[in-house]
Formats: structure tokens, sequence, C-alpha cells
């Protein structure tokens, strides 16, 4: 549990956290026969949206995502085709929500929070993901990294939610899956909320933030939140 006042607005990073990219799986598994190899494509794409940010260069996430597909299948010997190309975007377009998603921001929003997502993912004018998979609704303002060009952890990503929602940083709280988001966030000045989904852990070393609030589950994270403010 935090100690740190409670955050006034909760911010959702998207991909894995609030949207199942384990939905990608079948793609994976037709293609190299083993749907683990989903995994290593999105270490990929992680490790180079973060390369492209610390060299000063910007590609769509969208467009590194599909690179990071065809490095995959390089590395795997594997043939794409254009109709593998777009089974992937397709589905990457069509992620539903985890089942814990809609109860916890219910939770939170009921409980008077403010709720806003920060994404790597380009934005979109209409027909979203958090649109289709039902979860648009619940949020204030959705933030793309697109505006700043670069992605996260890097600090003017945090940055430029507190400046648009007019709050301080630590008013802040980064809800994400992935050790890495949370970490960016608290050394921008950040609280951070970690749900524990499968393939993601806390990184046991010296000086990494341990986020303020950890759960196996939104929902369970959103009640230590709500908590923190009575």
């Amino acid at each position: 549990m935090s100690s740190k006042p409670s955050p006034s607005i909760i911010v959702f990073d998207v991909n894995e956290t609030l949207l199942d990219i384990d939905t990608l799986a079948p793609l994976f598994a037709r293609l190299f026969g083993d749907d683990k190899i989903l995994r290593e494509w999105f270490a990929q794409l992680v490790l180079y949206s973060q390369t492209m940010t610390l060299s000063g260069l910007y590609t769509s996430f969208g467009e590194l995502g599909v690179g990071a597909l065809q490095m995959t299948a390089d590395i795997h010997q594997v043939t794409l085709t254009d109709d593998d190309i777009n089974e992937f975007k397709q589905r990457m377009a069509d992620m539903p929500a985890h089942p814990d998603a809609i109860p916890a921001l219910t939770k939170l929003r009921t409980a008077g929070f403010r709720l806003v997502t920060l994404t790597n993912s380009a934005s979109n004018a209409s027909n979203t993901p958090l649109e289709k998979a039902g979860l648009n609704g619940f949020f204030e303002q959705s933030f793309s990294v697109e505006t700043v060009e670069k992605f996260k952890p890097a600090p003017e990503t945090y940055q430029m939610v507190a400046e648009e929602m007019s709050v301080a940083m630590s008013d802040l709280c980064l809800v994400a899956c992935h050790l890495w988001d949370t970490i960016g966030a608290q050394a921008a000045g950040c609280q951070g909320a970690f749900v524990k989904r499968p393939y993601n852990a806390l990184l046991p070393a010296a000086k990494v933030p341990t986020p303020g609030f950890m759960a196996a589950d939104l929902v369970t994270l959103a009640e230590q939140i709500i908590d923190s403010s009575k």
C-alpha cells in the first residue's frame, strides 16, 4: 500500500493491461508452430520502440509492430504473406478487454477517480480498440505517445498527461502490467500501480522503484487505490 496521498487521476496503460494480447496467440501458433513466440515478438516490439526513443527517432507503434513481426519471422525462417500481415493487424485492432477491466474501472469511477489512458499505440479518430472492447466510455481522455513522438517510459509521455490534465505529476497513478512502465512513471514523479498479469513480474534489483499498489488482478488493485483515499 502506498504511503503517498491518494492520486486523483488514474492513468491506464492499454495493451495487455486492459486489452488481452493473448488473443493474438492463434496467429503465432499457426505461423510459428508455437503460440509462445507471441511473447518473443512483443519483447522485440518493446525493445525497439524504446531503442527508437533513445536514438531520437520515431515510427508509429503499429509500424514497429509489423516490423517486429517480420523480424521474428526472419529469425525463425518463416515467410509471411500479405494475408498474414492483414490478419495480424485485424487481431491487434480487435483485442478484447480482460474480464477484470470493466469491474475495476466501474469501481474506480464510482469512487470518484478521474480515469484516462496512455498508450504507445497511435490514436484513432473512431472505432478504436478501446471502443471495440467496450471500455472507451470509462475514460475522460485517451492519450497517445505520438503527441510527443517518444515511447514510454520516456518521462515526456507521463509529463504530457499531467500538463494536459493540469495536475501535478504526483496526482497521477499509472496502472500497468509492465514494470518498465511503472518504473518510468515513478521516476517521472507519478505513483505506480502494478497488476501482475502472466509473463510479467517484479524486478528485484537495486534502485528499481517498487509500485505503491500491487495485485494479481485489476479489481483488487482498484480496491487498494480506493482504500488509500479513505
